[in-house]
């Protein structure tokens, strides 16, 4: 058992893959097991989910800087991400980094009245103001790459260019402020700690209306009386777009992610960006300040399973990302097994 930030963690020697899957606190583990108990006893009903919907909804507004009002809840970033997509008018020009992660690019592509148009990471913030909407990883899932947040942020207040910005591989380790884009959307289950099956979604209060195309009985304006029948009766703002939570998930990140919340995140990133640039200065790897490193080396995957690190393999390379509960020894370990 681990120690880091205040928490315990019952992560093993090497792990090094959190941007594929997070290691949740212990107290967050176990309070899901708890749930699951009291699942497999009949003791919960439908509302006693409600403070664990409302304490995540409230972390991730403000991981962004953001309120909870503005946030909706879901149940994966592409689903979100595709009731945007969905929403776009006939013609809507959308820009996105090559290679992106396809949960970003894949639902505005699966719209034919939409035009969508890749540019390398480093030109998005150049090209953004030729396009109406950017669609962007402020962290590429790959190779740990950071979106040019600030010049896109002027870009698009120079125009109307609207911004959607994925953080499912920044929040949590990287501090972020994205009360100014249109739309900011994250997975819970990587650097958020918490159980696959939980997102969430800002919504901008000057953003273009977006089609609640999941609308459904917990998006309703008053969800425990309006379940049956019409009129359309949805909730105002941003809960409009929600989607009926997944229970257990939400239960864990409840405590994950109020813990998180609650870090000086400044710290969290010097620590894990320090651990990743010092496992890139020992293999002779330039610093790049992200948490997630990518390595292009024969058998680097193959090399750092045999030596008991979990990574993965990402566009070619062997991907490793450093978070909170990482140590120097995981970084001495993962630089063994490659030299």
């Amino acid at each position: 058992m681990r120690e880091a930030f205040g928490a315990r963690f019952d992560v093993p020697d090497g792990y090094l893959n959190t941007a594929s899957i997070g290691i949740p606190p212990a107290d967050a583990a176990r309070a899901v097991a708890e749930s699951v108990a009291r699942w497999g006893s009949g003791r919960d009903l439908p509302e006693d989910f409600e403070p664990a919907v409302a304490d995540a909804r409230a972390s991730f507004a403000a991981l962004v800087g953001t309120t909870a009002e503005r946030v909706a809840i879901g149940a994966s970033a592409s689903q979100l991400v595709g009731l945007i997509a969905a929403s776009l008018p006939a013609g809507a020009r959308v820009l996105v980094a090559e290679n992106e992660f396809t949960s970003v690019v894949f639902p505005f592509a699966a719209q034919r009245h939409v035009q969508v148009t890749e540019v390398p990471l480093g030109e998005i913030a150049e090209h953004a103001a030729d396009h109406d909407l950017v669609a962007v990883s402020a962290v590429q899932s790959s190779d740990g790459r950071i979106v040019d947040l600030d010049g896109l942020r002027r870009s698009a207040a120079a125009g109307s260019t609207r911004v959607l910005i994925d953080v499912t591989q920044a929040l949590g380790w990287l501090p972020v402020r994205l009360d100014w884009a249109d739309w900011v959307v994250g997975a819970a289950y990587k650097w958020l700690l918490s159980p696959r099956g939980a997102a969430w979604l800002a919504v901008h209060p000057d953003a273009p209306e977006v089609v609640p195309n999941s609308a459904n009985w917990y998006a309703g304006q008053d969800p425990w009386s309006t379940t049956y029948g019409l009129p359309l009766r949805l909730a105002g703002g941003a809960r409009s777009l929600d989607l009926s939570p997944t229970w257990f998930a939400q239960v864990g990140a409840a405590v994950a992610m109020r813990w998180l919340a609650g870090l000086d995140m400044a710290a969290v990133a010097t620590h894990c960006t320090g651990l990743a640039d010092e496992f890139s200065a020992a293999l002779g790897l330039p610093a790049a300040g992200s948490a997630i490193v990518s390595v292009r080396a024969p058998d680097a995957v193959s090399k750092l399973t045999a030596a008991g690190i979990t990574c993965a393999a990402r566009a070619g390379r062997a991907r490793l990302s450093f978070h909170l509960y990482n140590t120097s020894a995981d970084v001495e370990r993962a630089v063994r097994a490659l030299r």
